[in-house]
């Protein structure tokens, strides 16, 4: 299963943004995310379930694989943004569960959400687990968004 992704290069209209990614030259620059960011008062504030690697049928995708199930993850919740009016631009943070003890495992993980991300590196965590709430389930992806409305 090729990684997904959502911020690959297309025509777009620009769109006035309600997040500001926060960086600080006193934190080190080794992390692959922002350490912290603001919306202003005026946003909509949006927050997404965990987003699971489901199929539409209710089964659990890529089985045994964390970099599949991610992507799947970040699949699923671009629909919960769409349909929230909103875009992976629109997040202010995420929260990466990844079922494993190994450190590896996490980052195949963490890989697929970076990268789907791109230059919109929020601040997030990655946590391993023990168990997630689905059968075969690897890899579950929480998120909040901020937007603007017209």
């Amino acid at each position: 299963m090729g990684a997904f992704r959502p911020n690959a290069k297309r025509n777009r209209t620009t769109v006035p943004r309600a997040v500001t990614l926060i960086r600080s030259a006193s934190l080190s620059d080794v992390a692959e995310y922002a350490y912290a960011a603001t919306a202003p008062a005026e946003s909509r504030l949006i927050f997404l379930a965990g987003a699971c690697p489901l199929n539409e049928d209710g089964s659990t995708a890529a089985l045994g694989d964390y970099a599949g199930q991610a992507a799947k993850a970040i699949e699923n919740m671009l629909a919960a943004l769409t349909a929230s009016g909103a875009s992976l631009q629109d997040v202010i943070s995420t929260r990466v569960l990844v079922a494993s003890t190994r450190q590896e495992d996490l980052v195949a993980a963490w890989e697929v959400v970076r990268d789907s991300f791109g230059e919109h590196d929020v601040p997030s965590t990655l946590m391993g687990v023990t168990v997630l709430g689905y059968q075969g389930q690897l890899v579950e992806i929480e998120a909040v968004a901020a937007v603007l409305d017209a």
